[in-house]
């Protein structure tokens, strides 16, 4: 069992930075993929960026450029750095834990971290 608290969710203004935290407690962390997701209201939950335990990233289209995630495995956290905002940004940002040893698959959710980007 992984849980996992987000933070630093909040208003910001377009073209504003922001920095997201993932802190991951109960699991060996290293075994996990981490990833932050985004569900803006009336749309369905999407990938924001992944992170494997060797450090490789995969961004979605929408946050290359823009967004950075990184893990601290020492602290058994997960980042999302996010610059130059979009209102479209605006939605509730979800921090996943993913494992697949073998045919079981482990995942877990965060409760989610709201973040608001004013034009």
């Amino acid at each position: 069992q992984v849980q996992l608290v987000e933070s630093g969710g909040g208003l910001v203004q377009s073209g504003g930075s922001l920095r997201l935290s993932c802190a991951a407690s109960g699991s060996i962390f290293t075994h996990y993929t981490m990833g932050w997701y985004r569900q803006a209201p009336g749309k369905q939950r999407e990938l924001v960026a992944t992170i494997t335990s060797g450090a490789v990233t995969n961004n979605a289209d929408s946050a290359k450029g823009r967004f950075t995630i990184s893990r601290d495995n020492a602290k058994n956290t997960v980042y999302l750095q996010m610059n130059s905002r979009k209102p479209e940004d605006t939605a509730v940002y979800y921090c996943n834990a993913r494992w697949v040893p073998g045919t079981t698959v482990y995942n877990y959710w965060g409760q989610g971290t709201q973040v608001t980007v004013s034009s």
